[in-house]
């Protein structure tokens, strides 16, 4: 339980946005993604997900790590099947913003949603380290009030909203840890994650990817950082992580990328620059890869449910 104990002490978590979404008409994304971690209660209606079709039911919390790319039909009845990309173009005629007060009107089917990051050291994504598929949260007596909290706090102008929002979503998140290590839900890679707080050599290598993504990341570098052999850095980091070095520096390079569309005014090329790409078609098409939409898209949103 020590190793438990350091994983959550280690945890950056932040708020990203939370929302009540209503589904004007039944949709399937066949290649639902985001790079937040998001958790969804369904307040009304159905939803389903993944190759087998699994259906949320009215008060269920589904979980999406941050970085799944997965199939999600969003409302009972026959649904239209669209990419993420097709879906982003036209979302309005699916989703609509709802007040809080309109929640359980009868025959509206809705959904709340909360977007966040947990970070191990404010480095590595830690759901997303764990390659945790989604999974439901059934009535759950504690993160359901949560979300509603959440939700309640981001639709507030009282004073202490923000910080109210911080410490709610930090509860949160300790109670999907708990639920996952209560239903030994991949216990064991869980458990040998917890690496990551016992060797200082890879929280170095975390913090110097994180704050040179533009520049030379090579395994020649991070042999350096580590004081291990360039032969051998490759090896000693996928060791710990279950991923080698440069998979995981593209992921933070991407991730960054995401970041910087939704929140500065810079050109694509400029942007690719900034996360260690100089040439910007490369870029564009890693990027495309990676999330299945061209960045001049994702730009133009700032969540995939934000309506």
């Amino acid at each position: 339980m020590e190793d438990y104990n350091k994983i959550i002490e280690s945890l950056n978590v932040h708020f990203k946005k939370a929302n009540n979404i209503r589904i004007i008409q039944p949709i399937t994304i066949e290649n639902y993604y985001d790079v937040e971690n998001t958790v969804i209660r369904l307040n009304n209606g159905e939803i389903r997900f993944g190759k087998e079709k699994e259906v949320v039911k009215k008060g269920d919390v589904l979980f999406i790590p941050g970085g799944k790319n997965l199939s999600v039909t969003f409302g009972s009845g026959n649904a239209i099947s669209l990419s993420n990309d097709d879906f982003i173009s036209r979302k309005e005629q699916y989703f609509k913003s709802i007040h809080l007060n309109d929640l359980n009107e009868e025959n509206v089917e809705s959904f709340t949603y909360v977007n966040f990051d947990a970070k191990v050291f404010d480095s590595v994504n830690f759901f997303a380290s764990l390659d945790i598929p989604p999974f439901v949260i059934r009535n759950n007596p504690k993160i359901n009030p949560a979300v509603a909290t959440i939700i309640e706090e981001t639709n507030s102008s009282l004073a202490g909203h923000e910080r109210i929002i911080k410490l709610i979503t930090d509860h949160m998140v300790v109670e999907i840890i708990r639920y996952v290590i209560k239903n030994q839900l991949f216990v064991e890679q869980l458990a040998t994650n917890s690496t990551y707080f016992k060797d200082p050599r890879l929280i170095d290598i975390f913090a110097y990817i994180k704050e040179h993504l533009d520049g030379d990341l090579s395994n020649k570098n991070l042999a350096s950082v580590a004081n291990v052999s360039e032969d051998y850095v490759g090896q000693y980091f996928k060791m710990l992580t279950g991923i080698n070095p440069q998979d995981y520096i593209e992921y933070q390079r991407m991730e960054r990328a995401v970041s910087l569309l939704r929140t500065s005014k810079k050109s694509i090329r400029e942007i690719g620059s900034d996360v260690g790409y100089k040439d910007t078609a490369y870029f564009c098409r890693r990027f495309k890869m990676m999330f299945g939409i061209p960045a001049g898209k994702m730009r133009r949103r700032e969540s995939l449910m934000n309506v």
